[in-house]
């Protein structure tokens, strides 16, 4: 059975009421299970994941974002993580049974829909992008809500979908196919954002650009396929640095964790712990796992739970907020679902 996985963002993380309603809008359609959903107050936004047929996911899809544009009000909304709109980004991620050329397809498909019949602007990124200064995210948000209008004007930055001029209420969005990503903030212990800056600006694969002597230099980012940025998490009380994993595979979160706590002593600070928004795969907490017995020397076990036990420690992932195996693996919530 092909599985085509959704994991939009929603521009709200405040009110319950309107999550909900979002919430609710998905698990209305037939033939999808909303497998997880993650709620930050200070970023003022929320992830949901859901996964199920394609035709129905992309049709919940589109449910979530018409009801994200009945609750959430653009002209009102503020919080730390850069957005553009009410569903500021919305990926398809093929797991099973489906190409991602068929996930492009119905990226596509989502929309065109969304910006017909929602009039809202959209933009397609990653493997659906119409064009290679558009497939990255952050080179689409860039300006963010408050400076879309006018970007939408400029050239190369027409929308591929819906109206070209900005929709004050419900902004733009983003919706494109792309791989498995894991979105994994690693806390500082210190509410100094430069500090979280200073490793986010090493970490990242694009690295950073320094001028000295009236010429800029730019230096290269430590990891592949991994993206990051600095900011205070109110949720915690400290600085953030905050990633995403574009391909676990080639940057794991082992490795993530390894490079910033090497960073974070060149800045006299130290890792507090990790928090996942959303789902991870397995093969993640098995690597960092693995990683803790081969250090020890140890024989890694064969049961995996301990395993598994050992990566949430190592990683700290208990320590900034709750860490469930059966509720935070990837697998583990499709198997319950049914999906896998």
């Amino acid at each position: 059975m092909p599985v085509l996985e959704c994991v939009p963002n929603f521009s709200e993380g405040r009110d319950i009421n309107k999550i909900n309603a979002i919430a609710n809008a998905i698990k209305n359609i037939a033939g999808v299970k909303l497998l997880h959903i993650d709620i930050s107050a200070a970023a003022n936004r929320t992830v949901m994941t859901f996964a199920g047929s394609p035709d129905a996911v992309v049709n919940a899809a589109f449910e979530a974002i018409k009801k994200a544009a009945e609750v959430i009000d653009m002209r009102e909304q503020e919080g730390v993580h850069p957005r553009i709109g009410a569903t500021d980004v919305c990926p398809l991620v093929p797991l099973a049974g489906i190409t991602m050329d068929e996930a492009v397809a119905y990226a596509n498909q989502l929309g065109q829909r969304v910006g017909t019949e929602l009039n809202i602007p959209v933009y397609l990124y990653e493997y659906a992008a119409t064009a290679p200064h558009r497939r990255a995210l952050p080179d689409i948000r860039k300006g963010q809500y408050e400076g879309m209008a006018a970007k939408m004007q400029t050239e190369g930055w027409t929308p591929d979908y819906g109206p070209s001029t900005f929709t004050p209420a419900s902004g733009a969005t983003v919706i494109g196919a792309r791989n498995v990503l894991v979105a994994f903030n690693i806390s500082l212990n210190t509410k100094e954002v430069a500090k979280a800056n200073y490793i986010a600006e090493r970490i990242r694969e694009r690295g950073f650009t320094e001028v000295k002597e009236g010429k800029r230099i730019k230096h290269p980012g430590l990891l592949t396929h991994l993206r990051a940025i600095g900011w205070y998490m109110a949720d915690f009380e400290c600085a953030q640095v905050s990633m995403n994993l574009l391909d676990y595979r080639e940057t794991s979160p082992l490795q993530v964790w390894e490079a910033c706590r090497a960073l974070a002593a060149e800045v006299n600070v130290t890792l507090a712990g990790s928090e996942l928004i959303g789902l991870m795969p397995e093969r993640c907490l098995l690597e960092a796992g693995s990683f803790t017995y081969m250090e020890q020397q140890a024989e890694i076990p064969e049961d995996k739970n301990m395993i598994i036990h050992s990566a949430i420690e190592l990683l700290g992932l208990q320590k900034v907020k709750p860490f469930d195996p059966q509720k935070h693996i990837l697998e583990y919530g499709l198997q319950h679902a049914g999906l896998l």
